[in-house]
């Protein structure tokens, strides 16, 4: 986790700071305006290693920098080149901020064509500095976090960085306002976990209903990714700080890979600016036409049922919709949306797909006649694999809430339930989130795939099987503590009289040396 990084974070400070007092006092605006920085650098980056390895292998390669592009409410022609961060960095101050505003970022907003969904959702994005000296200063900072960034990567082992992805969390981490938003990114070793548990594979369409900057599909990207490397040649896997196998990217990259790939990635929003910031996002990681999209995947406007083989999720926890635009084929008898958005995983999901999906803790307790609906779905129209209680502080420092991973399969058959009670996930659980030793992830990962339902039968454990008849007696009850048998351990205390007899020559201790004390000073 970057935001551990104490110089990362002085300089995302000094960042946010510089908005603020030049006039972006919006959280989110100052996120987008900062994220369209982060992506011109990282486009010249991405486009500069591809020449690279073009020139290496002899091979053709049209860069996105090579031509003329024509200024939108002009006649005038600019090369392609002079819109590269590289060099529109080094013009001064006042030439630089016209040229980026005028030329750059409205190469930028047609980047991927006038149909594509980049193109699409750019098209009332508004690049806003008010002074050329805030313009330099941000992009002297960004130069510096992508030094420190590239740093972090090689001395902790993380072959693959969101980075867009770890600013947005250090900013709203940074700014007091930003829990106001509502806007939180799940922890990537959450995320990381999560791909574990499900294993996507390459050819298989994976989707998150309400995705954000995109966190999910990426932690699939790199999942398959490292999964691809691990089946080809598992002596160049390594271990990343969070003891999860990972690979570069660059390992297994072919044309043909990556061609299924951009096809394998789906992603629905209703706030703009993550659409944007997840569009964004994945292409920083090489995908070329990402396929994310301003939708609300709730309302009666979405209809892409039984449609994916995986979807991770961490959806939005509180909040009503209006009865009127919920979706026909949603059937709960609710508007919550922490458990319409289980039930349109469901509906959304081919039979034989799989979810991975972040509840709080209501929706595996409450005794309300939807939460048992919800559940009972779950128990009777899917196999439900396993329910992982997380403990409340990871979310912190946006959220204290407690919260459980549910993962299950349309169109199973659940005959019995794998719980784990997990109580370390290598993180504080304060508001700091520290990095600590201990971590119940890897754990997690090696006991759910050899999770045995005629082993796994002891309570005291973290771990353990519940049989279907038991939940349904208990009202689909997913509540890990229900059946968990806590151990007590006997204390034996001494009699009275002899805590009493023990305080008294404690007492007579002390006055004497009172009286030793008393005799010294005189």
């Amino acid at each position: 986790m970057l935001q551990n990084n104490s110089t990362l974070k002085s300089l995302i400070a000094k960042l946010w700071n510089n908005f603020w007092s030049g006039g972006i006092s919006n959280p989110l605006t100052a996120i987008e305006q900062i994220t369209y920085l982060i992506f011109m650098k990282r486009l010249d980056d991405l486009e500069a290693k591809r020449e690279r390895d073009a020139d290496f292998t002899r091979e053709k390669y049209n860069s996105r920098f090579t031509g003329k592009f024509k200024v939108p409410g002009s006649n005038e022609e600019v090369d392609k080149n002079e819109l590269r961060w590289t060099v529109f960095k080094h013009k001064p101050a006042d030439e630089m901020l016209l040229h980026v505003q005028t030329k750059v970022f409205p190469f930028l907003k047609e980047l991927n064509g006038e149909t594509s969904p980049f193109t699409k959702h750019m098209a009332n994005a508004v690049f806003i500095m008010p002074k050329a000296s805030l313009l330099v200063e941000a992009i002297n900072i960004i130069e510096q976090l992508f030094i420190e960034i590239e740093k972090d990567a090689s001395e902790g082992g993380q072959a693959f960085q969101d980075i867009q992805g770890d600013v947005y969390e250090m900013l709203l981490s940074a700014i007091a306002t930003a829990g106001k938003n509502g806007q939180f990114r799940t922890p990537r070793h959450i995320i990381k976990l999560m791909a574990e548990l499900v294993a996507p594979q390459l050819g298989q369409r994976i989707a998150d209903p309400a995705c954000g900057t995109g966190g999910f599909l990426l932690g699939a990207y790199q999942y398959i990714l490292t999964d691809l490397v691990r089946k080809k040649d598992k002596g160049k896997l390594i271990k990343d700080e969070d003891g999860f196998e990972r690979a570069t990217m660059s390992a297994v990259l072919t044309e043909k890979v990556k061609d299924i790939l951009q096809d394998s990635f789906y992603g629905f929003d209703i706030d703009t600016t993550m659409v944007r910031l997840g569009l964004m996002n994945l292409m920083m990681h090489g995908i070329d036409e990402p396929r994310i999209d301003y939708k609300d995947t709730l309302s009666k406007s979405y209809n892409e049922d039984s449609q994916y083989d995986i979807i991770m999720a961490n959806p939005p926890f509180t909040g009503n919709i209006d009865k009127g635009d919920i979706n026909e084929s949603l059937k709960l008898p609710t508007t919550k949306t922490e458990l319409l958005f289980v039930e349109r995983i469901f509906t959304m999901l081919k039979m034989g797909g799989t979810s991975a999906v972040i509840v709080p803790s209501g929706v595996i307790q409450n005794s309300g006649k939807a939460f048992e609906a919800l559940r009972k779905l779950l128990i009777e129209k899917t196999e439900l694999k396993a329910v992982i209680a997380m403990p409340s502080g990871v979310f912190k420092p946006y959220a204290g809430v407690s919260t459980a991973i549910l993962i299950f399969t349309k169109g199973g058959e659940t005959t019995n339930v794998w719980f784990y009670d997990m109580k370390a996930d290598g993180y504080t659980l304060d508001d700091k989130r520290s990095k600590i030793t201990e971590s119940d992830l890897p754990d997690i990962v090696q006991r759910y795939k050899t999770r045995n339902e005629k082993t796994d039968t002891d309570r005291k454990n973290n771990f353990f099987f519940v049989g279907k008849k038991e939940i349904v007696e208990k009202d689909y009850d997913l509540n890990l503590s229900t059946y968990k048998e806590e151990v007590y351990e006997e204390v034996i205390y001494e009699k009275p009289k002899v805590i009493l007899k023990n305080l008294s020559a404690i007492e007579t201790s002390i006055n004497k040396g009172l009286e030793e004390l008393t005799e010294l000073v005189k």
